[in-house]
């Protein structure tokens, strides 16, 4: 089930046409996109692919897998972008980005110290021509499915 005025649920109503960016990755319960407004390449948003609003309304099922994609994400980012960690963090409390997600951010070793821990979301402010452009986002997209695909991660085509 979907939600209409829900940024993530309208994503999933168009699935099929979804670009690299919006759809890196997927199964039956999570969706896995770049974020839009992010200035650091791979910034990622995991997503339940219907319309949950807290974590304690997941399915058993989908917090089984919620564990595997954290931990698989955290590692293709690593060997995709040579981060040296990653930060993962749900709120869900933006206007229209209720529905449950997590970012799985890489902390990069040149992040400045201003940006670490909670102050990452600083990157999530920078005007517009500061953020990671449509194209850029694909190809790390790309590079990140094709990694999990080797990897043996379904979907990951």
């Amino acid at each position: 089930m979907t939600t209409p005025d829900c940024y993530a649920c309208s994503k999933e109503a168009e699935f099929d046409a979804l670009p690299p960016r919006e759809c890196v990755v997927h199964d039956e319960h999570w969706r896995v996109a770049h974020a839009f407004n992010s200035a650091l390449p791979g910034w990622l948003v995991l997503l339940p692919r219907r319309h949950v609003a807290a974590v304690h309304d997941l399915t058993d099922a989908e917090a089984s897998a919620l564990g595997m994609w954290q931990v698989t994400l955290s590692r293709a980012l690593r060997s995709v972008t040579g981060c040296t960690k990653t930060y993962v963090v749900q709120f869900a409390e933006a206007e229209g980005f209720a529905h449950v997600h997590f970012h799985i951010v890489p902390r990069m070793a040149d992040l400045q110290p201003e940006h670490r821990g909670p102050g990452v979301f600083e990157l999530l402010r920078r005007p517009e021509q500061e953020r990671v452009a449509a194209g850029c986002a694909d190809r790390v997209a790309q590079s990140l499915r094709a990694h999990l695909h080797l990897q043996g991660r379904p979907n990951a085509q």
